[in-house]
């Protein structure tokens, strides 16, 4: 059993990564960069809630087939991006904009602030 295949060695990545940072944010593309209108409909709501893209952890997924595919299954959830806050996950880009209608992910990301 010592061999470990490419989706678990993504899955202890991916696990590392979202552990490790406090935002993460799986995408296509990166901050300066999105490649899709998703992932960047995620940064302009991050951005918009005062998020410094800077110190926003964002993965490529289109670099990284294992991890492209692993972070659906990571999640249980079909689509990216994905936002994880302090380890747990939060959503794609039409979940973060509901949040952001609604005032909670100000309160959750200034609440990580404090």
């Amino acid at each position: 059993m010592a061999n470990t295949s490419p989706v678990s060695d993504a899955q202890q990545r991916i696990d590392q990564l979202v552990k490790t940072n406090e935002l993460v944010l799986f995408m296509k593309g990166n901050a300066s960069f999105p490649m899709c209108g998703f992932s960047g409909r995620a940064i302009q709501v991050l951005k918009a809630v005062g998020v410094n893209t800077g110190s926003l952890k964002t993965v490529n997924v289109l670099e990284d087939d294992g991890i492209r595919q692993g972070i659906k299954e990571y999640s249980n959830w079909p689509t990216i991006p994905q936002l994880y806050v302090k380890g747990e996950f939060v959503g794609g880009s039409d979940i973060l904009m509901e949040m952001y209608e609604s005032g909670e992910l100000q309160k959750m990301l200034s609440d990580d602030a404090s």
